[in-house]
């Protein structure tokens, strides 16, 4: 093979990520063309260096190149691209002084001999400022070189000048911004093969996603970038990636995971020498060592990483250690130590909101276990505060409604704070600082503030406009609590921690789409959830009374009217409360207040011609739709059923001006992308989805929304928001109210439910009430439906 094609297989296959393979290649043929061919010799030893330093092998990348360059090809391009690969070797090691006197060669040599290059040379000088913390040069830089790399239609120079304005975005704390680049580059990487740069971009993808609390996502786009980096050979890497997954699964509380994550990436960093990830890791781990109670393996964790730190003169990174340091102080009890050691850490006026919101929240955790309640009110305003311009600072609405998943815990110690002073309404403000944000902000009617008192904030008046007492719940770490609202008043009881509540959750849920009747076998978990969650506060409730339940966490996929009340026989709730569901107390008090219902106007779309094997054509979906039209005069109704029932339909028939909107199809949830679940209806061209995306989009004023499809709810929980997909995309765009199903519902009964629930409508009965009815029908029937399997899938969440 001649020396260029081999060149070039051995480029390709490191642009693949092929890095084992193509350091193995290049490294042979430049010992075998030293003497028989020294220009391409050098190429290869050039490509070679490259590839180490990409694997985090940076001495050795030095030693490679160490010998000078021959006197003849010093204005070749051989000559560019050794200065850049010294200069990012260079800067690997923290000799950035170094490193810029070679990136400063390299573009003089582009400059007046191989222009060709200078993109490279934009990306390299990019780099070296990422490491001297000078966003702004690298920005600038990055987007030097992507414009050259457009110009010249370079398609791997582009990749890469992508993905980095990614990383300096992220690294600014611009993560929707940072994922938008991302996003570009790895569909671009997917498109060239090139997958030791479509494996960055997806590491540092993952990581936007978790900061934006988003953490299934991040643990699966983390698992793939180590798996694809661990193969490529590249362990540097792999050692970032390991690092990332670890604190993603020290986020979840799998502790003993994430220490064995972290374990791994020491390792690594140790033999690639890399300080700063070293001391990462060691900080990581005196974490998890605080989380098992071992203070003093915490601590030497901690000072070997504050040692690697100042060796680094790396301050950002002594900032964090700092506040390791603070919470080991804190819960030895040396409060003055902690004390001291958060408030340095605010007194540095980092940028980096991470930090402050970190050192405020422990400030203020020290001032609750030392008695200065007024001191730990300042602290828990001011690191939220900090949240609040994190969140602000997001412009895209799928990311913002994960970002409050990850300060839930924050928001916990201050709820705990609140209502140990005896200051309950205040604390029913902070929990309402952390629910549906992103619903009532894209409705209009979002917190203007979030100092307190909040204003416009009067939760017993809404309580009385709706006619119905409000059940708050909030799952916390340490405890949880159900606010109870009634006209009169507001009531806090304390209820077992999260992790006491959440098997019981799953066990019922379980239970309740198996095949044994739950009330004839009085099943324990059942019961269990009736005495935890409703029993504290069921005497404020009369017989017969509405309850409005604003759930959290694991909450969410539990239907309370099957709940088993003990007396005076065992039962359902459903016989003795009106159950209807919302996501917060502003979307509450909006919807209590809003203007008349427009006029009794039906929109049907239904019973669509299969797209596909996977959506089977519905049995009884025809029927369903007959009963239903039947209760409204044909002037009053507009259906779409059959071939008529696409996307398209439903988006230009003006489905705001329909005081009522049904569909009768399948549906499908995205657990990874909720606003990408669907009503799969009849293909127009290769288009039979209506997505949750484009549902938010098309402005509804009906009062009611039914979705008789299964996974009409969604699968995903977000902190705050709660299930995200259909359910609440129609809630987003203004439904008052919307029927949709937390499991797969059946095709027999479905029909005989809706029907009972449009007979009571078209006789005047609200919404909630005539669902009540359909199922208390069912329940009643004393056939196979009287199982919660067939009426319980149906909930009615309110909205504005």
């Amino acid at each position: 093979m001649q020396p260029r094609e081999a060149y070039q297989e051995a480029q390709s296959q490191f642009e693949h990520g092929e890095l084992l393979g193509a350091f193995q290649k290049s490294d042979t043929a430049y010992r075998e063309l030293s003497q028989s061919n020294p220009e391409w010799s050098w190429r290869f030893r050039v490509l070679a260096a490259e590839i180490l330093v990409w694997r985090g092998l940076s001495k050795d990348a030095l030693q490679l190149l160490q010998p000078q360059l021959p006197a003849d090809l010093v204005s070749e391009d051989v000559a560019v691209r050794r200065e850049i690969v010294l200069g990012l070797a260079e800067s690997s090691l923290q000799r950035q002084d170094e490193a810029a006197a070679h990136i400063n060669q390299a573009e003089q040599l582009a400059t007046s001999h191989q222009r060709d290059l200078l993109g490279e040379v934009y990306l390299s000088r990019g780099n070296l400022a990422l490491a001297r913390n000078d966003y702004a040069a690298a920005e600038s830089a990055f987007r030097r070189a992507l414009q050259f790399a457009l110009e010249m239609k370079q398609s791997f120079l582009r990749l890469r000048a992508l993905g980095s304005l990614g990383f300096v975005s992220m690294e600014k704390g611009h993560y929707d911004e940072s994922i938008d680049w991302d996003t570009q580059a790895l569909e671009l990487s997917k498109s060239l093969g090139a997958r030791i740069v479509g494996e960055k971009v997806e590491g540092n993808l993952a990581w936007n996603y978790f900061t934006m609390g988003d953490l299934e996502k991040a643990l699966s786009l983390s698992t793939e970038a180590k798996n694809v980096a661990t193969q490529s050979g590249a362990d540097k890497d792999a050692m970032l990636w390991l690092r990332n997954i670890g604190t993603i699964e020290y986020t979840q509380r799998d502790f003993s995971a994430a220490e064995t994550n972290y374990l791994q990436s020491l390792d690594l960093a140790r033999k690639l020498e890399n300080n700063t990830t070293a001391a990462d890791s060691l900080n990581n781990l005196a974490h998890v060592e605080l989380k098992k109670g071992d203070y003093d393996l915490a601590s030497k964790y901690n000072g070997a990483a504050l040692g690697l730190e100042r060796l680094n003169n790396d301050r950002s990174s002594e900032l964090y250690s700092l506040i390791t340091d603070g919470y080991i102080a804190a819960d030895k009890n040396d409060f003055a130590t902690a004390e001291s050691d958060f408030t340095r850490v605010i007194r540095e006026k980092t940028q980096d909101r991470y930090l402050v919101r970190q050192a405020e929240a422990g400030l203020a955790d020290v001032y609750v276990a030392t008695k200065k309640p007024a001191d730990a009110e300042i602290h828990f305003q001011r690191a939220m505060a900090t949240i609040e311009a994190s969140r602000s600072s997001v412009r895209r609405e799928d990311l913002r409604l994960s970002f409050l998943s990850g300060v839930a815990g924050f928001y916990g110690d201050y709820i705990d704070f609140l209502v140990s002073q005896g200051r309950t309404e205040e604390a029913l403000q902070v929990a309402e600082v952390s629910r549906a944000r992103t619903l009532a902000e894209g409705l209009g009617f979002g917190l203007s503030s979030v100092n307190f008192p909040l204003e416009h904030f009067r939760p017993q008046q809404t309580a009385k406009q709706l006619g119905s007492a409000v059940f708050a719940y909030w799952l916390g770490l340490d405890h949880s609590y159900l606010c109870a609202i009634t006209p009169t008043g507001v009531t806090v009881f304390t209820l077992p921690p999260a992790a006491e509540i959440d098997p019981f959750v799953q066990s019922y849920r379980q239970a309740l789409l198996g095949s044994r009747d739950v009330l004839e076998t009085h099943n324990e978990a059942g019961r269990k959830l009736y005495d935890l969650l409703v029993a504290p506060a069921a005497k404020m409730i009369p017989k017969g009374a509405r309850v409005t339940i604003l759930p959290d966490g694991s909450l969410y996929g539990l239907n309370f009217e099957t709940l088993l009340a003990p007396s005076p026989q065992l039962h359902y709730w459903i016989e003795d409360v009106d159950v209807s569901y919302a996501n917060s107390l502003t979307v509450l008090a909006a919807g209590a207040s809003r203007r008349p219902a427009l006029a009794k106007k039906l929109l049907l779309v239904g019973d669509p011609v299969s797209p596909d094997a996977e959506f089977p054509k519905l049995p009884q979906a025809a029927a369903e739709i007959s009963e239903i039209e039947n209760y409204f005069p044909a002037a009053e109704r507009t259906v779409f059923s059959g071939a008529e029932a696409t996307p398209d339909s439903y988006l230009k028939s003006d489905p705001a001006g329909f005081s009522y909107i049904h569909f009768v199809a399948h549906g499908t949830a995205s657990r990874t992308s909720p606003l990408d679940s669907a009503v799969i209806l009849s293909k127009n061209g290769d288009d039979y989805k209506l997505y949750a995306r484009d549902i938010i989009q098309h402005p509804l004023h009906a009062d009611l929304v039914t979705i008789s499809a299964c996974h009409g709810e969604g699968v995903r929980t977000y902190s705050g928001e709660g299930l995200v997909g259909l359910s609440w995309a129609f809630l987003r765009a203004g439904a008052h109210g919307v029927i949709a199903a937390l499991w797969e519902v059946n095709d027999n009964s479905t029909p005989q439910l809706m029907d009972h629930l449009y007979s009571e409508i078209g006789n005047g009965v609200a919404s909630d009430a005539a669902l009540r009815d359909a199922k208390l029908a069912l329940l009643h029937s004393g056939g196979i439906y009287r199982r919660p399997f067939y009426w319980a899938p149906f909930e009615l969440y309110r909205g504005s």
